[in-house]
């Protein structure tokens, strides 16, 4: 899984989220960073409010937390979804020593002790970021 400070950063460079059943995020800066939530049609779900993204927490009735408005939490892409923004600039993954590396078509590459974190660095590192 990629790093919240790596998907912060992907965030920043301006990397586009359009929540989906499956993905994955946190909820930052209300003690919960190290609780990962994932959209569902059953418990988690997004909603358009007043113009807003807003994603609501169903059947939590344990929770104070009923909805949350997209831009409060960090999306955490998944492997296929951090290969996807890579596009035709994604030439391999290969397993190292080290971990992973993914090599670009431009010749770049990432390494990292996980598959995501290292598809997270490509991305960023074709953003320029």
């Amino acid at each position: 899984m990629i790093t919240i400070e790596q998907a912060g950063r992907l965030r920043k460079a301006g990397v586009l989220w359009t929540p989906a059943a499956g993905d994955r995020f946190v909820v930052p800066d209300r003690d919960m960073d190290d609780d990962v939530f994932v959209v569902s049609d059953m418990t988690v779900e997004v909603h358009d409010y007043q113009g807003k993204k807003v994603i609501g927490f169903n059947g939590t009735t344990e929770w104070a937390l009923d909805s949350i408005e997209q831009r409060e939490v960090i999306w955490l892409p998944r492997e296929e979804q951090l290969r996807e923004l890579l596009g035709p600039h994604f030439r391999s993954l290969e397993a190292t020593p080290e971990g992973y590396r993914v090599t670009l078509t431009s010749g770049g590459a990432q390494t990292a002790a996980d598959a995501e974190q290292a598809y997270a660095d490509a991305v960023l590192e074709l953003l320029g970021a």
